[in-house]
């Protein structure tokens, strides 16, 4: 099945932002939207939580919610969504860019961090771009598992930097069924 991708990436809203939690095998997520799109999907507690939430924030149901318990439950029912419910992503035009090569990254395939800033380098006419810059922009995506940080990995194999935390994105790769032969938990770094 083809699958469908509706992604608005920003312009700024004056609209208020409704959340819902959901339910899920590795902890409760929250997910954000402003009525039309997803605006934000954490585990709860992560790093950067609810970082884009405005301060006039209420729970509440939406059509839209509905559509990403949708895509959440086939997710983690251990299949890829042959759908995305429609995200907007308002963020600096560099981690736009870098979320926007993140959603390219196949279900149960990864991409390190330095194929990202390699890929960002040769759009911008560049030479060089800075893997480390990408992992600061790859730890601030807004809505994690359908923007999937997750599978991005360090160049060595290292399975660091995940807000959700190591464990977690350990879970998601082996649910997509990735190949893990090749990784590994550093022994120090960031979010474990």
């Amino acid at each position: 099945m083809s699958k469908q991708k509706s992604v608005r990436k920003n312009t700024g809203s004056s609209r208020s932002c409704c959340t819902f939690e959901y339910n899920s095998p590795l902890g409760m997520i929250t997910v954000a939207s402003d009525g039309d799109y997803i605006t934000g999907l954490w585990f709860n507690g992560q790093r950067h939580f609810g970082n884009v939430l405005p301060e006039n924030t209420e729970e509440k149901t939406l059509p839209i919610f509905e559509d990403a318990s949708r895509w959440l439950d086939i997710y983690f029912s251990g299949e890829e969504p042959d759908f995305l419910p429609p995200l907007r992503y308002d963020s600096t035009p560099f981690r736009k860019s870098v979320c926007d090569i993140m959603l390219k990254i196949p279900y149960g395939k990864t991409t390190t961090y330095g194929a990202i800033a390699e890929e960002i380098a040769k759009e911008n006419g560049i030479e060089k771009m800075s893997a480390q810059a990408v992992g600061g922009a790859v730890g601030h995506n807004p809505i994690s598992l359908m923007i999937p940080c997750h599978r991005v990995v360090g160049t060595s194999g290292s399975l660091t930097g995940y807000g959700g935390g190591i464990q977690r994105k350990v879970k998601l790769l082996q649910l997509e069924k990735t190949d893990m032969s090749g990784f590994f938990i550093p022994k120090k770094g960031t979010t474990l």
